[in-house]
């Protein structure tokens, strides 16, 4: 079992108990913190993350499914932050790379190593723009 991704847990407290003190600590507080940001977003335990809202989906069998419009996770060698969440056609985690901190960037994907490594203003921002704006548009279905 990778010590740092809880791979046994069915809710919220379980993946919390379940992470090792260096990794607890952080995401607690992006949990928290995300929460103080995106109030009206709920809280949920899918896909072995900590999820926030959520949006219509066809995933890659085209299925239609409930998907976070955050999400949180462990990772064997980093947090994952996602912000699901597409504006005038561009993923607003890339669209912000550049002041977010000593990350990792994908579409929708914000890797780091440490809660220090990230512009927690920036983050704040985009907690907020994802939860105005959920879902990837037409990018979604396609």
């Amino acid at each position: 079992m990778n010590m740092f991704k809880p791979t046994k847990a069915t809710s919220i407290e379980e993946y919390l108990d379940l992470l090792p003190p260096e990794r607890k600590e952080p995401i607690l507080f992006l949990h928290n913190f995300i929460q103080k940001h995106a109030p009206k977003l709920k809280s949920v335990f899918s896909y072995n993350m900590l999820g926030y809202g959520n949006f219509k989906y066809a995933n890659y069998k085209k299925e239609i499914i409930d998907w976070p419009t955050i999400a949180l996770a462990s990772q064997k060698n980093y947090i994952s932050l996602y912000f699901c969440s597409v504006i005038d056609g561009e993923y607003i985690a890339e669209t912000h790379k550049d002041v977010l901190g000593k990350v990792s960037v994908g579409k929708s994907c914000v890797r780091f190593k440490k809660l220090e490594d990230l512009n927690l203003k920036t983050v704040e921002k985009l907690i907020k723009l994802a939860a105005k704006a959920p879902g990837f548009g037409e990018k979604a279905t396609q």
